[in-house]
Parts: C-alpha cells; sequence; structure tokens
C-alpha cells in the first residue's frame, strides 16, 4: 500500500467546487485517474466510488473504517482480502456481504453463522465441498438451495426430505437416475415430475401405472421403454393418451 498516498481515507469536501479543496487534486486527478461526477472517492455516491477504487486500488485499505457504509463496502471489494477480513463483523450487512466474497477457511466458516440470509447464500456458493454440511440444515431455504446445488451427489440424498419444495426439486434435478425412486413418493407432484424425467425406463414404466397425478405420468412417458408407452394409450386421461400414441410413433420411426 502507498501510505504516503493513503494513509487515511480522503476528508469528504462538500462545496459545489469540491475539486479546489480535495486533497487529491495533486495527486489522483492530476494523474487522471479521478474526475469530478464520474470516478471520485469522496462523493457519497457508489458508481463513483467504485470506479475511483477500481482505478485507485492502494487507497482502498484506508476506507476500510470510512463512516459511510458504501464506501466500506466497495473499499473491502477492492482493499487486499487479508485487510477486508477485518470487516467480518462489520454492523452493515451489505458490507459483511462483500467480505463473504473475499474470504476463504476458516474466516468464511465464521460467516456461516451470520444472521443475514444473503450473507451465507455467499458462503453457501464459496465454501469448499467438504464443509457445506455447515449450512445443510440452515432455517433459510435459499441457503439450503445453494448448498442442494453443489453437495456433492454422494451426499445429496439428505436433502431429499428437506421442508422447502423448491430445494427439494434442485435434488430431484441432481441426483442420478438410480438413486430417485425416493423422490417418487414425495407429497409434491412437481418434485415428482421432475424426478420422473430423468428416471430409468424400468422407473419410468412404475410410475405411468403408479402416479395418480397426470404430469407426474406424462413426464415419465419420455422415459419410458416401448412397452410402457403402449400401455399408456389405456390412460384415464386424454392428454396422456394423446402423449403415448406420440411418443409411440417416434419410438417406432427410430
Amino acid at each position: 500500500m502507498n501510505t504516503a498516498h493513503a494513509d487515511s481515507c480522503p476528508d469528504h469536501p462538500s462545496s459545489a467546487n469540491a475539486c479546489s479543496r480535495c486533497r487529491l487534486r495533486g495527486d489522483t486527478l492530476a494523474r487522471g485517474t479521478c474526475a469530478p461526477g464520474d470516478a471520485c472517492l469522496v462523493a457519497d455516491n457508489g458508481r463513483q466510488i467504485d470506479r475511483f477504487l477500481a482505478r485507485n486500488r492502494e487507497f482502498a485499505e484506508s476506507c476500510l473504517d470510512d463512516p459511510f457504509w458504501e464506501r466500506r463496502a466497495i473499499a473491502a471489494r477492492w482493499a487486499p482480502a487479508e485487510s477486508a477480513a477485518r470487516l467480518i463483523g462489520d454492523a452493515d450487512e451489505t458490507v459483511r456481504r462483500v467480505v463473504a466474497t473475499r474470504l476463504s477457511g476458516d474466516a468464511l466458516l465464521h460467516l456461516a453463522r451470520d444472521p443475514d440470509r444473503e450473507v451465507r447464500v455467499t458462503v453457501a456458493s464459496r465454501l469448499p465441498a467438504e464443509h457445506l454440511d455447515t449450512l445443510l440444515h440452515d432455517a433459510d431455504y435459499a441457503v439450503r438451495l445453494q448448498v442442494a446445488r453443489r453437495l456433492p451427489h454422494g451426499r445429496l440424498t439428505r436433502m431429499a426430505a428437506d421442508p422447502d419444495p423448491a430445494v427439494r426439486k434442485e435434488v430431484a434435478r441432481r441426483l442420478p437416475a438410480f438413486a430417485l425412486g425416493r423422490m417418487l413418493r414425495d407429497a409434491d407432484p412437481e418434485v415428482r415430475a421432475l424426478a420422473a424425467s430423468r428416471l430409468l425406463p424400468d422407473e419410468a414404466a412404475r410410475v405411468l401405472v403408479d402416479d395418480p397425478d397426470w404430469a407426474v405420468r406424462a413426464a415419465a412417458l419420455g422415459q419410458a421403454g416401448i412397452d410402457a408407452v403402449r400401455a399408456a394409450l389405456d390412460d384415464s386421461e386424454p392428454d396422456i393418451r394423446q402423449l403415448a400414441a406420440e411418443r409411440l410413433a417416434r419410438l417406432q420411426e427410430s
């Protein structure tokens, strides 16, 4: 860090002609790396602060303790990660959300207990797979959904009974076909339909006979073998009979 330039975050001139009183006028202004209304560290404007720090990263660390939450959040994005880590307990959740994008290891695990859901969602998107179990039973479905998107297949069945259908749908999308059997007993027909659309042929044939929801049976048609599709021509639902006829025609052509 250039301490000659960045020993503290610059004061915030308030006059219309702020540049004339800004102590950066002989530095970044003279070098053309800041400009009034465009890239300015002392403006209370997030876009201008971000453009300034993107061009002058040496000032970011000195602004980590700034009273303005947005300046701290932007500084946390551009400062060295080890310096940004000191804002792990910042009072503002937006700052902590940025910090969560910069951390790793035990520090990132610490934020898995953060009260803000967006912080925990970010943590769930970045934790190494071996630590995702920490958030497996998080109170917020959005956090668990992120876990379901990243958890290795071998541990994903642990989320098959999640209380939120959005999470179970993600499980149904990701489980290997041979492991989808338990999802066919789900109370939500949309979950069962997702599972049915990825089944092995024998399982799909059973769904065509057993599932009471026509949308689930329709999803299974695409995976069923020719004999099961022929049997579906006698389904009680007209739409299933039509879909079965169309599927049978395609199978016979191939």
